[in-house]
């Protein structure tokens, strides 16, 4: 692997502004949602995201591109600055404003967050002949040690086919690949000669005239976009049914994606053109690019917004999935920061509690059943001295520890915590979860803390039990 390689990245700079609150009333005023606000964040967008997902992957970065002479171009400014990418190769125009998307997010009882409203602020008009000679010099100055060139175009005016071609042919005349996120155009013949080309399943379809629904008319209409355009691959991106590659020499292939829970499609694409630079910046096959760009928007998409992904955890994902019961336990305070996590991702969070001594197959089937109610599944396991003061003084025959490390490697459960109190109200009001079950012949009055997680909105079930299985009727064969 290449050691500290340089990429610029080259496109239209966007600052995203997330606005949230909780949306629990229709506006007296018209049939609208009222957005109760208690959290701003700016983040990067567009190409700027793009070179922040690099940075993240611990890469240098040269980022070039141009924003107004307006508050959200210097906010935009200073978000480069503070995440080392800066913005010394960042250019003022006073003549446009800073590309701005705004979205609102709504809540309910601070769960399950959802976009309610984007609004935009943005001209699409191209940038000037003055503005662009001085991008062209900025992007030559920086291809000097420069290993791979990105560029991410939104059709917001800076990547006109004039700058395009001419900086496609500075970076062939220095043997750089240049890899391009194309817009939602009708015309492609800006991107004409570049080494990869990734549109998306609307954009192909758009710039081919072809309907782009299966994998196989994906194939056909990258092959027409290869020949057209002189491109030595085209990698379409089809969601839900992976990506298709084809290449000048004739090569196609097919890479399907792993099914998963899709939360904010928001930063996929600048994801993958990301992991697409890396992977050529590092010296990697493209198969094996392509794979990591994959598994990287999938990781994507189970986010709100776009969010850094890190070297290590596309290795992780990469790797066969295994069952590590030491990573499943955790403290009250971990669990309590995770599930916050979960639930600002819009997972559903599980919550269900018990003794499980002698973990048997009833205990296994109210657990599988009790995962099948949301994504996350966290059991809590009383300690020794909690089980005998609940059972009696011969109680529990599987020590804590024992009977922590047997939950956790059921693939049912995804964490698992050791607790010593009576009830587990301390529990539900540190974890919050989405839903609180109890497996047996418990009505849902009865259930310990369903007065806490009904008072902040969550849900209570009961799952179903085996008959004439059960601990003490184990225990009482076995005695006799």
């Amino acid at each position: 692997m290449k050691t500290n390689p340089k990429i610029v990245v080259l496109g239209d700079l966007i600052l995203d502004q997330y606005t949230w609150g909780n949306a629990e009333r229709v506006s007296p005023e018209a049939p609208v949602m009222v957005l109760k606000t208690d959290q701003r964040e700016t983040r990067l967008g567009g190409a700027a995201s793009v070179a922040g997902l690099l940075r993240d992957l611990e890469m240098r970065v040269s980022l070039v591109g141009v924003v107004g002479n307006d508050t959200n171009g210097r906010i935009l400014q200073k978000l480069l600055d503070e995440s080392g990418i800066g913005s010394q190769s960042v250019l003022t125009d006073a003549l446009r404003p800073t590309t701005t998307k705004e979205r609102f997010i709504g809540r309910a009882a601070g769960r399950h967050p959802h976009q309610m409203l984007r609004v935009d602020d943005e001209s699409s008009d191209s940038i000037c002949e003055e503005l662009e000679s001085t991008l062209l010099e900025v992007v030559r100055q920086q291809l000097a040690d420069c290993q791979v060139l990105l560029i991410s175009d939104y059709a917001k005016g800076v990547c006109t086919p004039h700058l395009l071609q001419r900086v496609i042919d500075l970076a062939h005349a220095q043997q750089i690949p240049v890899l391009i996120d194309p817009a939602a155009i009708d015309d492609f013949s800006r991107y004409r000669g570049a080494d990869l080309l990734k549109p998306n399943r609307l954009e192909t379809a758009r710039a081919t005239g072809q309907a782009v629904e299966t994998p196989e008319a994906a194939l056909e209409a990258a092959t027409q976009l290869c020949e057209n355009l002189d491109l030595s691959h085209t990698l379409v991106t089809l969601d839900s049914q992976g990506m298709v590659l084809v290449g000048r020499n004739g090569e196609k292939q097919v890479f399907p994606t792993q099914k998963r829970a899709v939360y904010d499609i928001t930063g996929a694409g600048d994801t993958v053109l990301a992991v697409l630079g890396f992977g050529q910046a590092t010296g990697l096959k493209l198969g094996e690019i392509i794979i990591l760009a994959n598994q990287a928007a999938g990781l994507q998409i189970e986010h709100l917004g776009v969010v850094g992904i890190r070297w290590d955890e596309l290795l992780t994902e990469s790797q066969p999935e295994t069952t590590s019961t030491d990573d499943k336990l955790v403290t009250l305070d971990q669990m309590a920061k995770m599930s916050q996590d979960y639930r600002l991702s819009g997972k559903k969070v599980v919550f269900t509690n018990g003794c499980f001594d002698l973990l048997h197959i009833g205990h296994v089937t109210y657990l599988q059943q009790a995962a099948a109610l949301g994504d996350i599944l966290i059991v809590a396991v009383n300690s020794d001295a909690s089980v005998s003061r609940l059972k009696g003084p011969d109680r529990p025959v599987i020590g804590e520890q024992n009977r922590a490390a047997l939950l956790s490697a059921l693939a049912s459960v995804d964490h698992v915590l050791i607790f010593d109190e009576a009830t587990p109200h301390k529990l539900l009001r540190e974890i919050r979860p989405d839903v609180l079950v109890k497996g047996g012949t418990y009505q849902v009055d009865e259930v310990i803390g369903k007065e806490i997680v009904f008072g902040y909105g969550g849900d209570v079930r009961i799952t179903g039990q085996i008959d004439g299985v059960s601990t003490t009727d184990i225990l009482a064969s076995v005695k006799g």
